[in-house]
């Protein structure tokens, strides 16, 4: 538990650093004494820093206000890392609830079990999360039917309360929040339906920018050199203007391609082999992944060795 409170301390000192609202730190702290720190083998220990003052200050204000938030915003926006984090700031255990279109009410409430000889009640994620007061993360909401999110409705509104039938109901306990993450670009999801919208504060998720993606970069890897930090924004930003542009697929816009791309850089693979593997590659169409190559090789020399690439 020592570990996971110095991840939070250090969040908050992050949080300080980036010139957040004083009186916001000072009400996480209040929220830290009077909620005691849960299953310490479920809070995470975000890899990745969330960069961006405003939807810092407009995330923690909702959970602050015992709110739900939605995290809608497209590919590279970082919805799952800010969830991450704030689980970790406010040392609570989190349930990642991966959803689709065969989730039904029993996998997130849960169902009956046989244990020894007798049925008993197996909680799902939701009942877990609720009973232990942690953060579900409901990732990409709008990829289950809304008959099955209907279950959620008592949970996230004034009622707060989980109902299983046979079995009574939960309350949920006070520190309990959830957190949605939501894309419309990707395949196979619905329009949200408007009950369970109006359950959750709403954040419209930004790119983030070029200067705290070279942040994001120097405090990931603090060998790689700067130069070469300036040419992989660079990249990332100019397959954004393709994709916004409808020039090629959002694909190739994928910044944990981009990160794992640097992973293999430094045990030594070739940077553009290595772009190629996280980045170009990720395109099936012949014509557009030869447009990406050449886009990285526009930027990225194929002769770049990786003792150019990080200061050792």
């Amino acid at each position: 538990m020592e570990e996971k409170q110095a991840v939070s301390r250090k969040i908050l000192d992050f949080l300080q650093q980036e010139g957040i609202n004083p009186e916001i730190l000072k009400q996480i702290r209040a929220f830290l004494d009077a909620h005691p720190a849960g299953n310490p083998d479920r809070i995470p220990t975000p890899r990745y820093a969330y960069y961006g003052n405003e939807i810092w200050e407009q995330a923690l204000t909702a959970i602050l206000c015992g709110k739900n938030l939605l995290l809608a915003g497209g590919k590279a926006t970082g919805k799952n890392v800010l969830a991450q984090n704030l689980a970790a700031l406010f040392l609570r255990p989190m349930w990642n609830i991966s959803l689709h279109v065969n989730t039904d009410a029993a996998s997130l409430v849960g169902t009956d079990t046989f244990q020894d000889g007798a049925v008993t009640f197996r909680p799902g994620p939701v009942y877990e999360c609720g009973a232990q007061g942690g953060f579900g993360v409901l990732d990409e909401i709008n990829m289950a039917k809304n008959e099955a999110l209907a279950v959620m409705h008592a949970v996230l509104d004034f009622r707060r309360s989980v109902d299983v039938p046979g079995y009574g109901s939960l309350e949920l306990r006070p520190e309990t929040r959830f957190l949605a993450t939501m894309n419309y670009g990707y395949a196979g999801t619905r329009e949200m339906n408007e009950a369970l919208a109006s359950r959750f504060a709403v954040i419209a998720m930004p790119t983030i920018s070029q200067d705290n993606l070279e942040r994001l970069l120097s405090e990931q890897y603090p060998n790689l050199n700067r130069k070469t930090r300036g040419l992989l924004a660079g990249l990332f930003f100019d397959l954004n203007k393709k994709c916004l542009n409808s020039e090629i697929s959002t694909r190739a816009l994928d910044l944990r391609g981009l990160l794992d791309a640097v992973d293999l850089m430094g045990l030594g693979l070739n940077p553009a082999a290595a772009l190629d593997m996280g980045i170009t590659n990720k395109s099936f169409d012949p014509y557009e992944r030869q447009l990406i190559h050449d886009m990285i090789a526009a930027r990225i020399p194929s002769k770049l060795r990786c003792d150019q690439v990080f200061d050792r």
